[in-house]
């Protein structure tokens, strides 16, 4: 890793000094939503906190997270992008009853890209047990592999859903159990040092937590917008996990798949704030055509909004905190 940042050289003000930006919620594509809805409610806990219906754009949005306190926008309807640990489920209309349809869940080759969804909870050995009584499918148990203290399950649409334990011996609080937490999503990336100056400098998160593996050649940086005092990264909301598997960066040749181009699968993640207005037109204007987005602020179809792109091509929602559908 380079000591001196050379792609977003310069930290973006409005992003840095915004005490409320989050990560509010991972979008991914699923076939059939009442199957998908029911799946995360029942086998998780998961409550719904609102849908939307596009029948101009034939497709619908669903936000599901675990039981929490969230607030309420001036309409009285829940404060969806004002809080973290949001999973948004979208629906393109037909496809549940197109028998060819798949989604892409990101790790096949040669579509890899997202990797999966991370829930942490109190006691993985006990949760893992009760999702087998139930019937739920395992792409990784505790016993199998090489790491005995995650575990994999499967959705529907066989995303890969990542199950880990926030009650650790050798970390900080918590030191009972707070509840399930939708901790993290993990996309695979090129270049670690383009992504993270990215993250860091044009989003203004921070790194948390950084995992080495020499046996296996690769990394992960767990990147979030801060960890309370006292707990650790596992335990919390909104965090973004990065994995580099080492020399992909010298591969000139070499791409993951953003999940927005064919065969579809992970949309976005999206970062909330009170005024990304602001913080959009300080990117735009600091770095110009380094960046590249989707849609910019208030241009597209959907107003009050905008879509900007990492280094891989994976796509950011911004929006903001009290946007209501």
């Amino acid at each position: 890793m380079a000591t001196e940042n050379k792609y977003y050289p310069i930290k973006i003000a409005a992003a840095a000094q915004d005490s409320t930006l989050k990560v509010n919620h991972t979008c991914v594509r699923v076939k059939n939503p009442a199957r998908s809805i029911e799946f995360y409610q029942k086998h998780f806990g998961m409550t719904l906190l609102g849908s939307k219906d596009f029948p101009d754009m034939k497709f619908s949005l669903h936000f599901l997270t675990f039981p929490k306190e969230v607030g309420k926008t001036e309409q009285g309807q829940p404060e969806i992008f004002g809080t973290s640990g949001v999973l948004e489920l979208t629906h393109n209309w037909g496809s549940e009853n197109d028998p060819e349809f798949r989604v892409n869940n990101g790790n096949q080759e040669p579509h890899r890209g997202f990797g999966h969804i991370c829930f942490s909870v109190a006691d993985i050995k006990k949760t893992c047990e009760r999702l087998e009584a139930e019937g739920v499918s395992f792409k990784k148990r505790m016993a199998d592999g090489r790491q005995k203290d995650i575990a994999f399950a499967l959705d529907p649409d066989g995303y890969w859903i990542e199950l880990v334990q926030y009650i650790k011996d050798t970390e900080e609080a918590p030191r009972k159990d707070i509840g399930d937490k939708f901790n993290h999503t993990m996309i695979r990336v090129k270049d670690a040092e383009k992504s993270l100056e990215f993250y860091q400098n044009v989003l203004g998160m921070k790194l948390v937590r950084k995992s080495e593996h020499e046996n296996a050649k690769f990394t992960l940086y767990f990147l979030a917008y801060g960890v309370p005092s006292g707990q650790n990264s596992s335990s919390i909301e909104g965090v973004l996990e990065l994995t580099h598997n080492w020399g992909t960066e010298n591969d000139p040749g070499f791409k993951y798949h953003n999940g927005n181009e064919k065969p579809q699968g992970y949309g976005h993640i999206c970062v909330s704030c009170n005024d990304p207005a602001v913080l959009c037109n300080e990117i735009e204007q600091r770095y110009g055509d380094k960046i590249s987005w989707g849609v910019k602020f208030n241009q597209g179809k959907m107003k009050n909004l905008a879509f900007i792109k990492d280094p891989d091509g994976y796509s950011i929602e911004i929006v903001p905190s009290g946007l209501v559908l």
